[in-house]
C-alpha cells in the first residue's frame, strides 16, 4: 500500500529578534501562514498518522499550529533532532524509524534540507519563477513506496505543492 509524505517548511522567522537560530520564533505572518496550510490540510483531508518536527523554535510553532488548525491538537508532536540541520542521510534515517503502519507523515523542517530531500524523492521537478520550490510554509506532498525503509532515489511522485501565502 502507497504511503503519503508530507513536507512542511516552518513559517516565516523573525530576525527581529534576538535569538540564536536554534531559538528564533515565527514572525506573526509566519504564525498565521502555518495556521493557514492546517486548515488547507484539513479541508484537503491530508490529516497525518504522524507529525516528526525539527525541535527548531520556528518548526516546532509551525508543526503545533498547523497541527491545531488540522483537528490534531493534542496529538503527539515528535521533536527529532536529526531534522534541525538536516542532510539526506538525517531525514532517511527518520523516516526509516517511523512505524511500519503509519501511512501519513508530515515532516517539518528546514531549508535547505527539505528541498534536498524533494529533488532526491522526485524526478524533475520544475523550479518556481521566484527560485524557491519550498517557500517558508509551503507544503508538499509525495505519494512514496510502501516501505519507509525503501526511499530511493526518484522513488516517489509529487502530487502537489502549497503555498501558504497562496491561499485565501
Amino acid at each position: 500500500m502507497a504511503k503519503t509524505l508530507m513536507l512542511l517548511r516552518h513559517g516565516k522567522s523573525d530576525w527581529e529578534v534576538d535569538a540564536d537560530d536554534f531559538n528564533r520564533p515565527l514572525k506573526k505572518r509566519g504564525k498565521k501562514a502555518a495556521v493557514r496550510i492546517g486548515q488547507w490540510m484539513r479541508k484537503q483531508k491530508l490529516k497525518p498518522g504522524l507529525i516528526v518536527t525539527s525541535p527548531a523554535v520556528r518548526a516546532q510553532t509551525t508543526a503545533e499550529r498547523a497541527s491545531e488548525a488540522l483537528g490534531f491538537a493534542g496529538a503527539e508532536i515528535i521533536r527529532d533532532q536529526r531534522l534541525y540541520e538536516a542532510e539526506l542521510a538525517d531525514f532517511k534515517a527518520v523516516l526509516s524509524d517511523c512505524p511500519a503502519d503509519i501511512g501519513r507523515i508530515l515532516l517539518v523542517g528546514h531549508n535547505p534540507g527539505l528541498e534536498t530531500l524533494l529533488h532526491y524523492l522526485v524526478a524533475g521537478i520544475e523550479m518556481p519563477d521566484d527560485g524557491k520550490l519550498l517557500a517558508t510554509a509551503t507544503l508538499a506532498v509525495l505519494t512514496m513506496p510502501s516501505d519507509w525503509t525503501e526511499l530511493n532515489e526518484h522513488c516517489a511522485k509529487l502530487v502537489s505543492i502549497t503555498r501558504a501565502s497562496s491561499l485565501s
